[in-house]
């Protein structure tokens, strides 16, 4: 491998990987912390084999090592003699035929919260390897997949969050402008928005899109676009900007020109992704709308980068009309979900980085978000495979999930990319902790109001609220209108404005 100096943390990491038992393990660091310099650090006793999700990420790596290295992917085909092997995941499912299952001593899994995917398993359940390592930078929202069929323990961690607190990153402001796209007629492709639909449906926005640059934009400025003609739209309508794709030939010295401020704004089109060392980024405008966690995290991941006079990172969601609430902004990089906060309350989540939780939360305490909510829920359970019990959680944007009683609220903290979370001071999987609170309020409350059936409940559905129901509610929120709520969707709204109160709601 080459001689790299390794930062402390990252030299931890691999001290622990050397250490290690055989199995296969899971490693969270966000993007910028330098995850494939750490992985390219580790002692191997054999082979090592690479696996990336996107092509354009098969390569990179390869440059941190100084043995033998090769690619399958494609029309490339690693030789015998590599002792590094970079696989497109997409290609390697087709070509296991060509390696011994123990032909590699390490597996290390790119993006790694993709490990569950069928693609993935049939290339673990082939190979034999001492480690199997995944790397993630992306935090677990609620509604991923779980990897404890794959990793038996989350061996290392370091934030997004810590990597700013300790100096290693840029501090991030972030905002949003509605640039007035529709996303609703853009069906998904590989879980995310199908390319020639999504151009088709961001045809017209570089107007706005220059707009955002000359109002809101300081510095340095990089705007990830959809394709080549949109990016070329948008270049033509910033002055001195220029255009970067995957076919630029003269990318080296437009990096020069970017860094010696002769170019003020790149307008890029799946490049700048990963391991591409920028220079000074001040203002990232995101563009591309986009459902992956992952992708979101690797563009503003260009941004992150420490530099001298450079105060924080200036991040600008472009948002328009989805007919999902699935599109990745800036609460993605915290795992914060806005899928059950309602639009007028969104605009609300802007600021530093470690602003929005606090905002999330005080935005999804309203009617509109608790009304919703239970459905949320109840899919999560469902995706999940969990028992709730028919307990009425109520979950927050982070993923923590709550039920008031009176004088009492009860927190189960999200859990973890491997289901686990820490109840009680106790780590457990998320089952577990949801049985004790199930146990605690058959033995401790007498309240049954504050456990709804939901089987009931959905029976409830189509049954007009009560008269009762929608004077208290109308009388609590003033300006609120509740004329068309069904009863359970009453007793939401009833259940959390009497949250933690000896006053009961009304069923």
């Amino acid at each position: 491998m080459k001689e790299i100096k390794l930062r402390d943390y990252q030299r931890e990491c691999t001290e622990i990987i050397n250490n290690i038992d055989p199995g296969a393990y899971l490693i969270q660091m966000a993007t910028g912390l330098g995850k494939t310099v750490t992985f390219a650090n580790i002692q191997r006793k054999g082979k090592m084999l690479i696996l990336s999700h996107r092509e354009e990420l098969v390569r990179q790596p390869l440059k941190y090592f100084d043995c033998l290295a090769g690619v399958e992917m494609a029309g490339d085909h690693a030789s015998p003699m590599d002792e590094v092997v970079s696989a497109s995941v997409q290609t390697m499912t087709h070509r296991l035929e060509r390696f011994a299952p123990d032909e590699f001593d390490i597996i290390v899994c790119d993006e790694a919260h993709h490990s569950s995917a069928r693609t993935y398993r049939r290339i673990f359940d082939y190979f034999t390897p001492r480690l199997l390592l995944g790397f993630t930078a992306t935090p677990n929202r609620s509604d991923n997949v779980r990897l404890n069929d794959v990793y038996s323990d989350i061996i290392f961690q370091r934030d997004l969050k810590w990597g700013i607190k300790n100096g290693y990153l840029s501090d991030i402001y972030c905002r949003r402008v509605n640039i007035g796209y529709d996303l609703r007629g853009v069906h998904s492709r590989g879980g995310d928005y199908a390319p020639g639909e999504l151009e088709k449906a961001m045809d017209g926005t570089a107007d706005a899109i220059a707009e955002t640059y000359r109002n809101m934009a300081t510095g340095a400025t990089l705007v990830f676009a959809v394709s080549v003609q949109h990016a070329n739209d948008i270049a033509a309508k910033i002055p001195g900007a220029v255009v970067v794709t995957g076919e630029t030939k003269d990318r080296a010295s437009i990096i020069q020109a970017f860094t010696d401020g002769q170019i003020p704004c790149i307008v890029s089109v799946n490049v700048f992704l990963e391991g591409t060392d920028l220079p000074l980024v001040e203002t990232i405008i995101v563009a591309r709308p986009t459902k992956s966690d992952s992708l979101y995290t690797q563009l503003v991941g260009r941004g992150l980068r420490l530099s001298p006079g450079k105060k924080q990172l200036n991040l600008i969601d472009c948002v328009g009309v989805t007919n999902t609430r699935s599109l990745c902004t800036a609460p993605s990089l915290l795992g914060i979900s806005v899928d059950d906060i309602p639009e007028r309350k969104i605009s609300e989540i802007e600021g530093l980085l470690f602003e929005l939780p606090e905002k999330a939360i005080a935005a999804s305490d309203c009617p509109e978000s608790w009304v919703r909510n239970w459905k949320v829920v109840d899919l999560w359970a469902q995706t999940q495979k969990y028992n709730l019990h028919d307990i009425n959680f109520f979950q927050l944007p982070n993923g923590d999930m709550t039920i008031s009683i009176p004088d009492k609220k009860i927190v189960i903290p999200a859990q973890d990319e491997l289901g686990m979370t820490v109840y009680n001071g106790r780590k457990m999987n998320m089952q577990q902790a949801i049985d004790l609170v199930f146990i605690d309020l058959q033995h401790n409350c007498s309240d049954s109001e504050y456990i709804w059936n939901l089987t009931r409940a959905k029976r409830w559905a189509n049954s007009p609220a009560s008269e009762k129901q929608l004077s208290i509610i109308q009388k609590r929120l003033k300006g609120f209108d509740a004329s068309n709520l069904n009863k359970f969707e009453a007793s939401q709204i009833l259940n959390r404005l009497f949250a933690g109160k000896k006053k009961r709601g009304v069923a």
